[in-house]
């Protein structure tokens, strides 16, 4: 299938078959077909677009002082990824997107999500479901991670995120799960 029409599909999914100007919003976004640890967006630079993952996997993450990565964020098929602070506000970005493995996406900048949004008002509710999704992942996460062991945080990802378990590297969890990744090891050979 097309990556046009897998993002047709979704957006149909969530809003219904009678959406008005539906080929006129799916004309603003660009088609990338892009190889395996590349970076979308680097610390720092200004994040110009969100993407919509129809085929691959993305990272989302920061470095600490020592240069070690913290990841945020694992984005898989049929979800939307960007650094969304600095797209709405233009201001540098405070983290990193790296693709995790040869990814298709469809990128659309600012002035078309913009002309979206006017163009689509149904689309604004695929907009406060994106929003609403990331932020609720990332208040149970660290709400949750905060109080299990590292053992149930293992656990927590093969019961709500079983996929990444044989889909990402050891490394790549572990820095998800916020686990050295020797201890990570460790601890998944018990299970």
């Amino acid at each position: 299938m097309k990556m046009i029409e897998i993002l047709r599909q979704h957006i149909v999914n969530r809003l219904g078959k009678d959406i008005q100007n539906l080929d006129t919003v799916l004309g603003h976004f660009k088609s990338i077909e892009i190889d395996r640890n590349q970076f979308l967006l680097e610390q720092g630079q200004v994040c110009k677009q969100v993407y919509f993952i129809a085929k691959g996997c993305l990272q989302v993450f920061t470095y600490d002082n020592e240069m070690n990565e913290t990841t945020r964020d694992i984005v898989i098929e049929d979800n939307w990824c960007s650094e969304l602070l600095s797209f709405g506000s233009g201001q540098p970005a405070a983290e990193n997107i790296r693709t995790v493995e040869s990814c298709q996406l469809l990128a659309i900048d600012k002035q078309g999500f913009q002309t979206m949004m006017l163009t689509v008002p149904q689309f604004d509710k695929v907009y406060k479901q994106i929003l609403e999704a990331s932020y609720a992942n990332s208040v149970y996460r660290i709400n949750t991670f905060v109080a299990l062991s590292a053992l149930d945080r293992i656990k927590w990802l093969m019961e709500k995120r079983p996929q990444l378990m044989t889909r990402v590297s050891s490394r790549l969890i572990a820095s998800y799960l916020g686990i050295n990744k020797d201890v990570f090891s460790r601890l998944k050979a018990k299970l």
